[in-house]
C-alpha cells in the first residue's frame, strides 16, 4: 500500500533495455511516444540522441522539442538536457535517451538518472533507453566479457523501480549488417567499434545477460503479484547476505557479487566494514575507498552497517548472528600465503567461528582491458595505513642507545640479563608513543645492542655461552609480542577515544537541545556545536514561500547561489547534496536534510573544510542533523499546539459572548417591547396609572440595555487600548455621593453606610471613568446581596494613597473564584439566578489599573465580600500610569 501510494505521486518510468547499441532502443522509444501522443498526452523531447539515422530523423516530427542547455567546458560547448526547462514546462510525459549519460561538470547532478529521477519526482512520467552493460552490478562482468570497462554506470535500482521494462532485441547477424551499413554509428568510427566491442561472442554473452535480466525482472513481478493476491505458491527462502567490506579496492566488486547473489535468492542483504583499532590510522585514500564501497552498496539496495571491533572476524560473526544472516560474502585474500600460514586468514576463522554461516568467497581474477593503465586485481593491495615517520624509527634508535649508555657503567656489577628488562620497557614505550613498526625495530636493536655491549666477549656478535642465543630468540619474539599488544592498546585507545568524543558531542548537543525551547534556540545551538565539532562555517536553511533561505548562520559562512541550489534541492529531495555527494558536487557546502518521519522541516550546511569528512564524521553531522530535525518538529508542534490552545479559548470566549449578549440583550428587549405593544393597542382601555407602569417598565429596562451595551463599549475601548485618563483635583466625597445618585435604581431597598474621613485631600482622578467603578461596584453588591442587605462604602488614606472599599452581606466568594472574577465574561457557578454580562468587575478593574491603582477582592468577616480600590494620589498635572 505505501508503495502504491507513493508510485501515485511520482511519475512512471518505462525503460526500453536493449544489449547494445544499435539494436533500436532509440526507434523504439519515439514510435511509443507517438503513439502516446495520438492518444492525446501531453509529450516532450527533453533528450534524444538519433545520430542521424534515417529511418530515427522523421519520428522526431510533430513532437515539441525543448531545448538544449549549452555548457562551455574548456573551450568546447557541450550540450545537455536543460532540467529546469522541462520541470517548468512540467509536461505528461518526457523523453530522455541514455539513462547512463554523465552530464557535463558543473551541472545539478553529475549523472542523467539522476535528472531523470528529479523529474519523476515532480510527477513527470518519462521513456528512456539504457544498455545492459551500463547496469552497475554487472560491470565487472561485462569487463570480463568485453574487455572493457564502462565508465557510466546506472545503479540497479532504477531499474528495479521502473513501472514497465521493455526488452528491445535484434539478431546479431542483422545487428552486424546494420554496423557495416553505418546505420548503428557513423561510418567513420563503424570499423574500429566491430573491431574492439561488436564481435559475435560479446555480443551473445551481452544478449544472455539482457535475456536473463529481463526474465528476472518478470518473475520479480509475478512472485510480487502473487503474494499481493494471497496466491499460494513456491516462495523465496529467508536468506539474508552479509557482504564484508574491507580498504581493497575488491570491496566493489564484492559489492556487485552480493547484490547479485542476492537478487538470485530473492533474499535482503548488508554490506558491513568492520572498523578495527589496527585501522585507526588509515590514509585518507583508504577511508575514501571504504566510503565510495559503501555508497556503491547503498545505491545497489544494500543495508550499510560500520562496526567497531577488536578485529573483523568478531565483528562480521556478532553481526551475522544478530541479524540473522545466513550467507556471508567475503574476497579471496591478497596477502601472501605464508602470512594466512603465520596468522590465520579471515576466510578460515569465518569457517571456524561461524560453522552455520555459508561462506561465498570472491576470487581476484585478473579483469583484461584494452586501456594500458589498466592493471590485473590480483596485483592491487589494498591502501595501507598511513606511513611511518623517519623520525619515529629514529627516536626508537635513540631510546635503546640511550639504555644501553645508562647500563654499560654497571654490567660489571650486575648479571647481564637483569638489563633485558630496561630493553623491554623501551620497547614498550616505543610501541605506545610510536607504533608497532618502530617497536619491533626496537626489538631488534635491543638483541643487537645487548649481544654485543654486554654479552662476553664484548664489542662482537659472537656469545661465549650458547644458551644466550635462546635468551636473544626469546628476547625477541616477546619484544615483538609485547609491541603488538601494546600497538593494539593504544590504537584501541585512539579509536575508543574518537568514538568516547563523538558520543559526548551527540550527548551534549541533544543535552542542549532538550532545554531549548524556540526555534532561534534550538538554530543557535546546532550552529555552536556542528561548529565545535567540525571546524567549518555552518548555516540553517529553513522553507519560507515555496523556497529554502537562510534564516541562521555563524558569522564566518558565505551564502551562494550554489549553496541555495544544493539547499534546495536537498529539503526538496530528502537527500544530501552539495560538496562529497553527487549531486552538485563542484559546491563548497555540504547539506544535510534535516528529516522527520513526516518530512524535511530544514537543511543543515557545513562548508568543509581541507580535503573532506571522514566516514565517521558525516555520520556525527547525520546525527546532528537528525537530532536538530527531531528538535525544530517539537517546537513547530509546541507552537501550534499554543495556536489551537488560542484558537480553543477565543472559540470558548466567542461562546460565552454570544450566550451572555443573547440573554442579556434579549431579556430587556422583551420586556421594552411588551410594554411599548400594550400601550399602542390598548391605550383606550388602559388606566392612567397603568400606562405609566409601562411606561417605567420600557425605560428601566431601555436603560439596562444602555448599561449593557455601555459595558461593551468600555470593554471594547479598553482592549483597543483608546481609553484615555483625563485627570483632574476631585473631591472623593462628591464622587461617591454621584456614583450613589447614578446607581440609585440598582441598589433599590438596600441601606447605605457611608464612612468617608474627615482628613482626605483633593485627588487627581478622572472623575467620569472612577464613577463608573464605584457604579459597577454597586451594582455588584447589590445583584449578590439579599433585597434588605446593607452596604457599607469607605474611603480613607492607606499610606500615600486613597483606598475605596465596598462591602456587602451577599453569598461572598470563594478562595478559588477571587482572582478568576475580574475576568471577561466569568461568572461565579452559584451566580445562575443573576442576570449579567460578567463585564462591570473586569472593567473595574482596567479602568482602575489605567489610574495606576488596582482593584482586589476579600472575603468579609461575618459573610459577604469586600472590593477595595486603591489610587495612588498624585501631584496635579500627573497623568500617572499609560493608559
Amino acid at each position: 500500500m505505501q508503495q502504491q501510494e507513493a508510485q501515485q505521486r511520482r511519475g512512471k518510468l518505462k525503460i526500453f533495455l536493449g544489449y547494445v547499441a544499435g539494436v533500436g532502443k532509440t526507434y523504439a522509444m519515439l514510435d511509443a511516444a507517438r503513439q502516446r501522443q495520438a492518444d492525446g498526452v501531453d509529450v516532450v523531447i527533453a533528450s534524444v540522441e538519433t545520430h542521424g539515422r534515417a529511418e530515427t530523423e522523421p519520428l522526431l516530427e510533430g513532437l515539441e522539442i525543448i531545448p538544449r542547455h549549452l555548457t562551455d567546458y574548456h573551450g568546447v560547448i557541450l550540450s545537455e538536457l536543460d532540467l529546469d526547462a522541462v520541470l517548468s514546462r512540467h509536461p505528461q510525459l518526457a523523453l530522455v535517451d541514455d539513462l547512463a549519460h554523465s552530464n557535463a561538470p558543473g551541472a545539478r547532478h553529475p549523472k542523467r538518472y539522476q535528472d531523470v529521477e528529479e523529474l519523476l519526482d515532480a510527477g513527470i512520467d518519462v521513456y528512456t533507453t539504457l544498455n545492459i552493460q551500463h547496469l552497475t552490478s554487472l560491470n565487472d562482468i561485462v569487463a570480463q566479457i568485453t574487455g572493457t570497462e564502462e565508465r557510466e554506470t546506472v545503479p540497479d535500482r532504477i531499474l528495479d523501480t521502473a513501472d514497465d521494462l521493455e526488452l528491445i532485441d535484434l539478431p546479431i547477424p542483422e545487428l552486424l549488417r546494420r554496423l557495416e551499413e553505418g546505420k548503428v554509428d557513423i561510418p567513420a568510427q563503424a570499423r574500429q567499434a566491430l573491431q574492439k566491442f561488436f564481435r559475435p561472442g560479446n555480443l551473445n554473452a551481452l544478449r544472455e545477460l539482457a535475456l536473463r535480466r529481463t526474465a528476472d525482472r518478470v518473475d520479480e513481478q509475478m512472485r510480487a503479484y502473487m503474494q499481493t493476491n494471497a496466491i499460494a505458491g513456491p516462495w523465496p527462502t529467508t536468506d539474508r547476505l552479509l557482504v564484508s567490506i574491507s580498504t581493497s579496492p575488491l570491496g566493489e566488486r564484492l559489492v556487485r557479487a552480493g547484490r547479485r547473489l542476492a537478487q538470485r535468492l530473492g533474499a535482503e542483504w548488508d554490506a558491513v566494514y568492520v572498523a578495527t583499532p589496527a585501522q585507526a590510522n588509515l590514509s585518507a585514500q583508504a577511508q575514501e575507498q571504504v566510503a565510495a564501497t559503501l555508497r556503491l552498496a547503498e545505491e545497489l539496495g544494500a543495508r550499510v552497517a560500520t562496526l567497531s571491533a577488536n578485529n573483523i572476524v568478531d565483528g562480521l560473526v556478532q553481526y551475522a548472528r544478530h541479524h540473522n544472516i545466513t550467507k556471508i560474502v567475503a574476497g579471496k585474500p591478497l596477502h601472501p600465503r605464508w602470512r594466512a600460514w603465520l596468522r590465520g586468514s579471515v576466510v578460515d576463522q569465518i569457517i571456524r567461528r561461524g560453522p552455520e554461516i555459508d561462506l561465498y568467497i570472491i576470487s581476484s581474477a585478473v579483469v583484461s582491458s584494452t586501456d594500458d593503465n589498466s592493471q590485473p586485481l590480483s596485483s592491487v593491495r589494498a591502501p595501507k595505513p598511513l606511513p611511518t615517520p623517519w623520525r619515529a624509527y629514529f627516536s626508537s634508535f635513540i631510546l635503546i642507545l640511550l639504555v644501553t649508555v645508562v647500563g654499560l657503567p654497571i654490567r660489571s656489577h650486575i648479571n647481564p640479563v637483569n638489563l633485558l628488562m630496561f630493553y623491554l620497557l623501551a620497547i614498550v614505550v616505543t610501541a605506545l608513543r610510536w607504533g608497532r613498526g618502530p617497536a619491533i625495530t626496537a626489538s631488534l636493536l635491543s638483541v643487537f645492542a645487548f649481544d654485543v655491549i654486554f654479552v662476553p666477549p664484548y664489542y662482537t656478535i659472537a656469545v661465549a655461552d650458547v644458551e644466550y642465543l635462546l635468551t636473544f630468540v626469546g628476547f625477541f619474539i616477546v619484544g615483538v609480542v609485547i609491541s603488538t599488544l601494546a600497538t593494539r592498546a593504544a590504537n584501541q585507545t585512539i579509536a575508543a577515544r574518537e568514538r568516547e568524543e563523538q558520543a559526548i558531542a551527540a550527548f551534549e548537543f541533544s543535552r542542549d537541545l532538550a532545554i531549548s525551547l524556540s526555534v532561534d534556540e534550538i538554530a543557535r545551538a546546532t550552529l555552536d556545536h556542528v561548529q565545535r565539532s567540525f571546524g567549518g562555517p555552518v548555516a540553517i536553511y529553513l522553507p519560507e514561500d515555496d523556497q529554502v533561505k537562510v534564516h541562521f548562520t555563524t558569522p564566518d559562512y558565505h551564502d551562494d547561489s550554489s549553496s541555495q541550489a544544493a539547499a534546495a534541492w536537498a529539503l526538496r529531495h530528502r537527500q544530501a547534496a552539495g560538496s562529497g555527494t553527487d549531486t552538485l558536487p563542484a559546491s563548497r557546502v555540504l547539506c544535510l536534510p534535516m528529516r522527520t518521519v513526516h518530512a524535511a522541516v530544514g537543511v543543515l550546511a557545513l562548508m568543509v573544510q581541507g580535503e573532506g569528512l571522514q566516514l565517521s564524521q558525516r555520520r556525527l553531522l547525520e546525527t546532528f542533523a537528525n537530532q536538530a530535525a527531531l528538535a525544530l518538529e517539537r517546537a513547530e508542534l509546541a507552537e501550534e499546539a499554543h495556536r489551537l490552545q488560542l484558537v480553543q479559548e477565543r472559540e470558548k470566549f466567542q461562546t460565552a459572548l454570544l450566550n451572555s449578549i443573547s440573554h442579556d440583550l434579549r431579556t430587556p428587549l422583551v420586556a421594552i417591547t411588551g410594554a411599548l405593544s400594550a400601550l399602542r393597542e390598548s391605550d383606550d382601555h388602559l388606566t392612567p396609572e397603568i400606562r405609566r407602569s409601562l411606561a417605567a417598565t420600557a425605560h428601566e429596562q431601555a436603560a439596562r440595555l444602555n448599561r449593557l451595551v455601555g459595558h461593551l463599549l468600555d470593554m471594547s475601548r479598553l482592549e483597543s487600548g483608546s481609553v484615555r485618563v483625563r485627570r483632574e483635583l476631585c473631591d472623593i466625597q462628591e464622587l461617591i455621593g454621584s456614583a450613589i445618585e447614578r446607581s440609585k435604581t440598582l441598589l433599590g431597598a438596600h441601606p447605605l453606610e457611608i464612612h468617608i474621613a474627615d482628613n482626605l485631600p483633593l485627588v487627581s482622578l478622572d472623575f467620569v471613568l472612577m464613577i463608573q467603578v464605584l457604579t459597577n461596584l454597586l451594582d455588584n453588591a447589590a445583584k449578590y446581596s439579599a433585597a434588605d442587605a446593607p452596604i457599607t462604602i469607605r474611603a480613607q488614606l492607606a499610606g500615600p494613597a486613597l483606598e475605596i472599599t465596598i462591602a456587602d452581606r451577599g453569598v461572598g466568594i470563594p478562595e478559588a473564584e477571587r482572582e478568576r472574577i475580574f475576568d471577561k465574561f466569568h461568572r461565579a457557578e452559584y451566580a445562575d439566578s443573576v442576570t449579567g454580562t460578567g463585564l462591570g468587575l473586569s472593567i473595574s478593574k482596567g479602568l482602575t489599573e489605567a489610574h495606576g491603582g488596582q482593584i482586589v477582592a476579600a472575603a468579609r468577616p461575618g459573610g459577604g465580600s469586600i472590593f477595595t480600590v486603591t489610587l495612588p494620589i498624585l501631584p496635579p498635572g500627573t497623568n500617572g500610569a499609560a493608559p
